[in-house]
């Protein structure tokens, strides 16, 4: 069976690019284009049955993912199930699983037969702690551990999965010489890192490209290259181990692609506001124009509790100046395993930075909904303005806290309402300038 980008250069429309046009309101005959070039990527699994396939990438939505999973804090899979189900309620486009409780091939597998939405993995999660059990440590870690992850979790229907490839002896010497604050705050890029460090090897996973590039041919699962050397702080942000590994990453993506096979691109981080545009422009010319998914970019360390809202400042950034997929950021992030609410305003903030960024693309869609909301804000029309806000629960509840039953104006201004005044006032049709 062939992939998504092998069907494209024979020039065939599969039923997943009809789909994604459909929700795009693009033509087929493009996304099939830019899929066969590289810069959209469907993110379909063969073996993931209950998924309506979305695209991410050139011209398209900018997309959302929620992470959601188990720990060995939180073992049960059951509240993640209904996180699972509040993101794809909330307009989440993917969740990842980044489960590490004791049973993640039960979790995984719920996961996946449960979400209508792109799933996406770390398989090197699974490969620690399974080296840990049956070894007794993560540097005894093996390359069957590894690669036998990998084979798994496409075989269960993973649709995409961050690879921490690029975490090389150089980025890693890079980083060493020049000096850090954080170091390494990637959990992957930790994991392999410690692996590297101890046996004085390179990175198993970047050895054996060739043989993960088999395993994901097979299950046409999209390779997500992960950026283990991203900042964890703003004084870390577009240094010499960031941008080696980039480099790396970008020669990654072109032997994919020789294989057919889909890949994105994982960014930063925490990365100060005014460096953002010049390190989406840095991705999309050393990857060439592959879709970049990026978490954040925090444009601020010192928000613990609000950083959902120091990320969305930097994905709106971020996705005006190329990025294609936002992963959220919850107010838990540095603090705790996100709750059920956390998901909640993790997702509806990612959309809103991601909507913000679509007005500016051009995204089909995109103006339409802010002038149907402008258009119901004139005409005092709440029931429209709740159905076309982007969490309209919300916005119901607070409506109805505040207000009167069936008061025309809202609470904030009562009887000094600009749009009741101006209406009054300012009737065009009796204006002298339409004589």
């Amino acid at each position: 069976m062939a992939t998504q980008m092998q069907a494209a250069r024979e020039g065939k429309i599969t039923d997943a690019m009809k789909l994604v046009a459909a929700e795009e309101h693009i033509p087929a005959e493009v996304i099939r284009e830019r899929v066969a070039r590289g810069s959209i990527a469907i993110c379909a699994n063969v073996n993931h049955t209950s998924l309506k396939p979305r695209g991410v990438g050139e011209g398209l939505r900018v997309k959302v993912n929620a992470n959601i999973g188990t720990s060995s804090t939180f073992p049960d899979i059951e509240p993640e199930l209904r996180k699972l189900d509040e993101a794809v309620k909330c307009g989440a486009d993917a969740v990842m699983d980044l489960s590490t409780g004791s049973n993640i091939d039960v979790s995984r597998q719920r996961i996946i037969e449960h979400s209508p939405i792109m799933v996406g993995t770390v398989p090197l999660y699974q490969a620690t702690v399974r080296a840990i059990r049956e070894h007794g440590a993560v540097v005894e870690m093996t390359d069957d551990d590894i690669l036998g992850t990998i084979e798994k979790q496409a075989k269960d229907g993973a649709d995409f999965m961050t690879l921490h490839c690029g975490v090389t002896k150089a980025a890693i010497d890079r980083m060493r010489k020049q000096g850090r604050v954080m170091d390494i705050v990637s959990r992957g890029g930790s994991f392999i890192a410690g692996w590297m460090l101890h046996n004085e090897m390179e990175n198993p996973l970047y050895e054996h490209y060739d043989d993960i590039l088999d395993i994901c041919e097979k299950y046409d699962v999209t390779i997500s290259l992960g950026d283990g050397m991203r900042p964890g702080c703003t004084a870390d942000a577009t240094d010499r181990a960031q941008l080696t590994e980039l480099i790396t990453l970008g020669e990654l993506v072109d032997r994919a692609w020789q294989r057919g096979v889909q890949v994105m691109v994982e960014g930063p981080g925490h990365v100060p506001f005014d460096q953002i545009a010049a390190n989406m422009k840095l991705e999309k010319r050393l990857c060439r124009n592959a879709p970049f998914y990026v978490l954040g970019p925090l444009v601020t360390d010192v928000a613990p509790g609000y950083d959902h809202i120091t990320s969305a400042i930097g994905g709106t950034m971020a996705a005006v100046s190329g990025a294609d997929f936002l992963c959220y950021v919850t107010p838990a992030e540095h603090l705790a395993l996100p709750t059920m609410e956390d998901v909640h305003t993790g997702v509806i903030t990612a959309r809103i930075a991601a909507h913000a960024a679509d007005l500016v693309r051009g995204v089909p869609g995109a103006k339409e909904w802010d002038l149907a909301m402008a258009k119901a804000r004139k005409q005092l029309d709440w029931d429209k303005q709740l159905e076309l806000a982007i969490d309209p629960d919300l916005a119901r509840e607070k409506r109805g806290a505040r207000n009167p039953k069936d008061e025309g104006a809202c609470s904030m201004c009562g009887d000094y309402c600009a749009v009741e005044i101006i209406r009054k006032y300012f009737d065009r049709a009796e204006c002298p300038c339409n004589d």
